[in-house]
């Protein structure tokens, strides 16, 4: 449940009134996320989801807000806030409820695949004009993240494979404005057996950075179960390709980024979840991306192009 901060009724009502907002006549935690505070409001007959932004700084959500005021009014399928402030001490924003469904990983389909594929290029080209925003999971950080894991979990491996892909990855393809969190929550689909998207959600982790990362971050989010699935796989690359064309040098890179994905969330699920047990939030399994690092390593990169093409 991600309610880490409950603002008190007065808190609430002064926030909405500030925005406009008649008085509430419905509030109640959404049950979904792991690192802010959200919820479902209802004022004037019209739902919202409000965000409570627990690790970002006034700044910090100031410019997320802006970035996707931004996309949104570019086409990209995302809800831009319509209000904002501060409750409870931290800064919070309000959006316009949308409808939808998450898709479970036994829905993903090559359709869905092929559409997400689109949908992403479209951000990235978006957002191709945003001015950089830090990364907060660069090598740098997730090293430092490293350093207080504790030797029970796979600390030496992750290590040495950081540094190993950090140093083989291609720093002359294409950057800009990557969402970095994909995932299969972070999507609503208009029906739950549709394959046209209703949203993209939660851009709390988007920052600057090579575009065929977010390219890999979403396909190991989507086209792995027990296995990576190649329709999907194959399906989710033509997608982008079809709205963003690649080059062969962003092909071969892929590989890599992947591998750099796999570590990368790896490392954040076990410093954000595992070794934060027993917190009111929802827990996400670092062994199944490191599964993804392994399955990774054993194709190579001449396997990962025969599942890409």
């Amino acid at each position: 449940m991600a309610a880490f901060t409950q603002p008190t009724p007065e808190e609430l009502e002064a926030f909405v009134q500030a925005n406009g907002l008649a008085k509430p006549e419905k509030f109640q935690t959404v049950e979904a996320g792991s690192v802010n505070s959200n919820f479902s409001l209802v004022c004037g007959g019209r739902r919202f989801f409000l965000r409570i932004f627990e690790e970002q700084g006034k700044d910090g959500a100031a410019a997320e807000i802006v970035r996707i005021r931004t996309i949104s009014a570019r086409g990209v399928p995302t809800p831009a806030a319509v209000g904002e402030g501060t409750l409870a001490g931290k800064p919070a924003a309000l959006f316009p409820w949308v409808e939808g469904d998450i898709s479970c990983q036994r829905a993903v389909t090559p359709a869905r695949a092929r559409a997400l594929g689109e949908a992403l290029a479209r951000v990235h080209l978006a957002g191709a004009d945003l001015p950089a925003s830090p990364n907060r999971f660069d090598a740098a950080a997730l090293r430092a993240r490293l350093d207080r894991v504790p030797a029970s979990y796979p600390v030496d491996r992750l290590r040495a494979a950081l540094d190993a892909t950090e140093a083989a990855r291609d720093r002359g393809i294409p950057t800009g404005f990557v969402h970095g969190d994909l995932f299969r929550d972070n999507v609503l689909w208009t029906a739950p057996d549709s394959d046209r998207i209703a949203a993209l959600l939660d851009f709390e982790s988007a920052s600057h950075g090579p575009l065929a990362f977010d390219v890999a971050v979403t396909l190991l989010a989507w086209c792995y179960g027990d296995a990576f699935d190649r329709a999907s796989a194959r399906a989710l690359v033509a997608g982008y390709d079809a709205a963003r064309p690649t080059s062969p040098a962003e092909k071969r890179a892929l590989y890599t980024e992947s591998l750099f994905a796999a570590i990368r969330f790896t490392i954040t699920r076990i410093t954000d979840y595992a070794m934060r047990g027993g917190e009111n939030r929802v827990m996400k399994d670092w062994r199944r991306f490191l599964a993804r690092l392994d399955a990774l390593e054993a194709m190579g990169p001449s396997g990962f192009a025969v599942l890409i093409t």
